[in-house]
């Protein structure tokens, strides 16, 4: 008999009780929820509101006093650029400013000629695919940008905003 009884001990194992599993997860679920609502309303870590209101004056009273920076702007004369005949659209109609520093502005509008110059020749020498590409205005326009530096001197220039860039 000794020997059934120890049979049936090695066949059925004591279960290990999931309570203190179950007490864990629940306990760590209720202090996550607490941690995070205590630090969401602000009861801990929470930032002077002395201290908050300084910066946010301080930021009012900062965007107050900044002036808009001393800028002038050159018109271009409109550029009609033809494509050719292997490109959909046949013409493009270019109009642009450049932002220039106000002492140099007389300088920059002395140049206009060779500035135009230079983006007609480089406009014309553009692959019209290119010029379709909606994403390559960018470049375009820093290409143009940086032929225009190089025309009217470093430090002149400060950007070139293009106004009209139209095919058709």
């Amino acid at each position: 008999m000794s020997e059934e009884s120890g049979a049936q001990d090695e066949e059925a194992p004591k279960k290990k009780s999931k309570l203190p599993m179950l007490l864990g997860l629940v306990l760590a679920i209720v202090l996550g929820g607490g941690g995070f609502f205590a630090v969401y309303s602000g009861m801990i870590l929470a930032p002077d509101e002395s201290h908050a209101a300084e910066e946010d004056e301080a930021a009012m009273s900062a965007e107050e006093v900044l002036d808009l920076p001393q800028v002038a702007f050159v018109p271009l004369d409109p550029l009609v650029i033809n494509l050719g005949s292997a490109a959909a659209s046949r013409h493009l109609r270019f109009r642009a400013q450049l932002e220039v520093v106000p002492e140099y502005q007389q300088q920059v509008t002395d140049m206009l000629p060779r500035v135009l110059d230079v983006l007609n020749s480089y406009l014309r020498a553009v692959n019209a695919e290119d010029l379709e590409d909606p994403t390559s205005l960018i470049r375009l326009r820093a290409q143009m940008l940086r032929r225009v530096k190089i025309v009217t001197g470093e430090g002149r220039v400060k950007d070139l905003l293009i106004m009209e860039f139209v095919l058709n």
